[in-house]
């Protein structure tokens, strides 16, 4: 058996055809002509001693040989793929980009965005925001922001934001909600995309906090917190909103926090890149700079009364 390996492009065009069935799409993919595709089919075969393709009437379809070709064509080209992007990473000094989730990247990352232009103009950002988990090398990404329990990953983590829970309203409502009590009658605003918590830090664990019983049933409900932010603060209910998200509604007064219990979880806001990358000049300007932005978030704990929501859940065991 001879292991010396066909030409690449004959490789590559067998990929194309076998993806698409198609010599003619295949062709156009790869910029040749169909008799060019064709030949490197041919040189493949030859080079093989088999047909890898059956030449139906106006129709192709692979032989035996050529699906046992396909699973390493398309895995190989793959990683050379993300290798070249990696090494096209690693040179590309000028360029970063950065995925986060929906929520922070709307309420935290974008507004903040025009200052680290402003004073670092040599320096690109692009965003995706996505919960996606993630692959550096496949999707293409540079630094990840990601929201989430504390655990062991194969990359460089550094945590920047500890989240901590507290109601929110506008100025207006807080004008008739002045203590606990009153957030009985009012409408509360629901976060869905906090649910995979434990211990929870929504509505019922607040209000076992404050020794105020269940929460009233009904309200609102969003699929993600930035929606009940913005929904509380057109005044339309209390949200139990996160400081993460808040902060420069908070700062600027849009939002109040009548109300000094907030609930703090073990799960934080961590800077995620590639082993080593933290080290790259552009990235690590972009990582401190971000890390130097948390300070908002840290001058907003002054006067807060910290309660775990672990131990929340723990006493309400015990009862």
């Amino acid at each position: 058996m001879n292991d010396r390996l066909p030409p690449l492009t004959a490789l590559r065009a067998f990929d194309a055809a076998a993806r698409h069935m198609s010599f003619a799409k295949a062709a156009d993919e790869l910029n040749v002509t169909p008799a060019a595709l064709s030949f490197q089919i041919k040189s493949l075969e030859d080079h093989l001693g088999a047909p890898v393709f059956r030449r139906l009437n106006r129709a192709i379809e692979l032989t035996e040989a050529g699906q046992a070709l396909v699973p390493g064509t398309r895995d190989g080209f793959a990683a050379l793929t993300g290798a070249w992007r990696g090494a096209q990473r690693v040179t590309d000094t000028s360029t970063i980009t950065v995925t986060a989730g929906p929520a922070f990247t709307a309420k935290w990352l974008a507004p903040r965005m025009f200052e680290f232009a402003q004073a670092h103009p040599e320096i690109e950002l692009r965003f995706t925001a996505t919960l996606r988990l993630l692959d550096f090398a496949r999707d293409d990404v540079d630094v990840a922001i990601r929201f989430g329990m504390p655990h062991d990953e194969d990359a460089f983590a550094r945590s920047i934001i500890n989240e901590w829970v507290t109601p929110m309203m506008s100025p207006e409502l807080a004008e008739t909600i002045r203590k606990p009590e009153d957030l009985a009658n009012a409408t509360l605003l629901h976060q869905d995309d906090v649910t995979f918590l434990k211990p929870s830090i929504q509505w019922p664990a607040w209000f076992a906090a404050a020794g105020l019983g269940t929460p009233p049933t009904g309200g609102l409900r969003f699929s993600q917190a930035d929606h009940a932010l913005d929904s509380a603060l057109t005044g339309t209910g209390v949200v139990l909103g996160r400081v993460s998200l808040a902060a420069r509604d908070l700062a600027e007064g849009r939002l109040v926090m009548p109300f000094d219990l907030s609930l703090t979880t073990e799960a934080h806001y961590r800077l995620i890149c590639a082993n080593g990358s933290e080290k790259r000049p552009h990235i690590k300007t972009f990582l401190d700079w971000i890390e130097s932005q948390t300070s908002e978030i840290l001058a907003l704990d002054k006067g807060r009364r910290f309660v775990a929501a672990a131990s929340v859940e723990d006493a309400s065991s015990v009862r």
